[in-house]
């Protein structure tokens, strides 16, 4: 049978309070939960908004899970940009210059997820962002003693990675191929002052944030269904010393589609699947998001269905290959071009932005088909939410909403429910969760639109597995005290 792992993953509003989470990954482990596969291994976190829940109302708490999606824009923009770039030049004559990506960092704590992660032997703990559209995992590190009187780290605290404290941690060899050829497409740097000198790199960001450090390999211990952990040998880390605008985070995990991710390389691992499962954005703090790596469940999911997962097409996120959208059955007249990945457009899933973004075409057609339905309620207009379609629904019911579906040209067919698209923003007011791209653009799934269902990747045979679920894996005891 395929060995799984499980890890717990946290969607926060805010790294300001980071020091709750590193308190939970810490104290929090519980065996004894009943509704789970026998053995299953989990590292509980809370919930994005259990820290705010009760001095925040749902209006600044909605702007705070959307003020970084037009941040993230600018990131998906730039990357996909940088890959195209770069795939031209490998189709040429493969220039040894570094491309450095301008991307933003500044949404950093807002719509994203945060795994625990162990890296070394020993282990040594770390809460780092999950990031489905990276391929880099990176650190803070200090170097210690390995790199002499050269290492100039900034980290000097606990929390910091010590790579001279684990015997298998290992530098990348700037004189290796690995460094100048693989690692390229991570933004490794050609300087190499000695064939075993430490392969560098230095990524740049569009607000001038950046993170600079060396490529090394080491090993990362992760926990079995069965409750013994095992090790991952040989994942490539980017131990980072010298960051700016990443205070609170210990740094990213890399789940986008690359040689190198970390999702890919823990996939070959345990049968080249990782997957999902998002609750509610408004559920209860002891409601937990999960990340897992092999098979999500020892049964399948009765209403589970497949479509192709296209990756390489759009940087290193997952792409879908959509056909058209649906409301109330009747498909909606958007322009076959808005979904297709060679003409400028696409849809990919992206787990770091909170709202479901449609090109100008799709925004244009959704909007008006629920309009249809809609019109007779009040329009609300509310400063600083970027969402355009806004309403008083002192009299709304569920059944006032079209039914929303996603089509795929191979048949399966995505039916979110409701409230992941009719958005609960404060007292008596929803939002229609969707935003407004110009054309031609990358079309995205937010995470909002994907709670509530399973997403299971299987990146050996390209398909994309979903399903309905409750996502509801309990807390069955209090963390506090």
């Amino acid at each position: 049978m395929l060995k799984s792992f499980l890890f717990l993953i946290l969607l926060i509003p805010s790294l300001k309070d980071q020091f709750l989470f590193k308190h939970y990954v810490e104290a929090s482990f519980d065996w004894e939960e009943a509704d789970q596969e026998e053995s299953s291994a989990k590292f509980e976190l809370i919930h994005r908004h259990a820290s705010i829940l009760s001095t925040v109302g749902r209006l600044e708490r909605m702007k705070q899970l959307v003020h970084g999606d037009s941040v993230r824009r600018n990131e998906i923009t730039h990357r996909i940009g940088v890959a195209n770039r770069r795939r031209a030049n490998e189709l040429q004559s493969r220039p040894r210059e570094m491309i450095t990506p301008m991307r933003s960092a500044s949404d950093v704590g807002l719509g994203e997820y945060f795994v625990s992660f162990r890296v070394g032997i020993p282990p040594q703990k770390a809460v780092i962002i999950a990031d489905t559209g990276s391929d880099l995992t990176w650190l803070k590190c200090n170097y210690g003693s390995l790199l002499g009187d050269a290492d100039t780290s900034e980290f000097h605290t606990e929390k910091t990675f010590w790579a001279d404290r684990s015997p298998t941690f290992r530098f990348v060899p700037c004189g290796s191929e690995v460094c100048s050829d693989d690692l390229s497409n991570l933004f490794s740097l050609t300087e190499c002052p000695e064939h075993g000198a430490p392969c560098a790199f230095d990524y740049g960001y569009a607000d001038g944030s950046f993170i600079m450090g060396h490529f090394a390999f080491d090993t990362v211990t992760v926990s079995l269904r069965n409750k013994e952990p095992m090790r991952v040998r040989d994942i490539l880390i980017g131990c980072s010393n010298a960051t700016q605008s990443f205070e609170q985070t210990d740094g990213v995990m890399g789940l986008g589609y690359g040689k190198h991710s970390f999702a890919i390389r823990a996939a070959e691992e345990f049968g080249a699947k990782f997957s999902y499962c998002l609750v509610d954005h408004l559920s209860p703090s002891n409601h937990i998001n999960y990340l897992t790596f092999g098979n999500a469940t020892r049964t399948s999911l009765p209403d589970m269905q497949q479509t192709e997962l296209i990756v390489g097409h759009i940087g290193t996120f997952y792409a879908v290959d959509v056909q058209g959208i649906s409301v109330d059955g009747k498909m909606l007249d958007i322009p076959a071009e808005v979904w297709n990945v060679t003409s400028r457009g696409g849809v990919i899933l992206d787990t770091g932005t909170t709202l479901t973004a449609l090109a100008g075409p799709a925004y244009e057609a959704v909007i008006t088909a629920m309009n249809d339905k809609l019109s007779k309620l009040e329009r609300v207009e509310i400063p600083d939410l970027i969402m355009e379609y806004c309403f008083n629904s002192s009299g709304f019911q569920e059944s006032d909403a079209q039914e929303l579906s996603i089509h795929f040209k191979d048949g399966a067919v995505f039916r979110p429910l409701v409230n992941s698209y009719v958005l609960d923003v404060d007292d008596d007011v929803k939002c229609l969760g969707f935003t407004r791209l110009k054309w031609p653009d990358v079309s995205v799934i937010g995470n909002i639109l994907q709670q509530n269902h399973l997403w299971e990747f299987d990146v050996g045979k390209h398909k994309l597995g979903f399903a309905p679920s409750s996502c509801a894996v309990v807390r069955s005891k209090s963390l506090k005290g």
